[in-house]
């Protein structure tokens, strides 16, 4: 798949889950929960090693960003963040307090040829 065929939030998510990122969280109590697993996860444990961000088609106000995390040895997904004046504020809050040595983008599917 070349990355010009990734055009929509679903394609960058299935081909990241190609690449093992295949666990699903929420945000709950300042906390990233795994969906399966149950366990809990602080800001300080998650590493993001890549994120997108996405514009609405029909309204640009409409906002979301594609988070590809790692949690260690433990664990590795997405997270698809909602931007809109709408949208969960606990959430933003969680990523904005992930320490900015953990955010880079060394896993940016872009960066590679595919």
């Amino acid at each position: 798949m070349e990355k010009n065929n990734l055009k929509s939030e679903k394609d960058y998510i299935d081909k990241y889950q190609d690449m093992g990122y295949t666990s699903n969280y929420r945000i709950a109590n300042n906390n990233l929960i795994d969906l399966i697993t149950k366990t809990e996860y602080k800001p300080a444990d998650i590493k993001v090693v890549a994120k997108h961000r996405f514009e609405g088609l029909s309204n640009p106000g409409d906002m979301s960003i594609l988070y590809i995390i790692e949690i260690g040895l433990k664990s590795k997904g997405t997270v698809l963040a909602n931007y809109s004046p709408s949208s969960d504020t606990e959430m933003a809050e969680f990523f904005n307090n992930i320490p900015k040595e953990n955010i880079s983008q060394k896993n940016n599917i872009l960066d590679f040829k595919i």
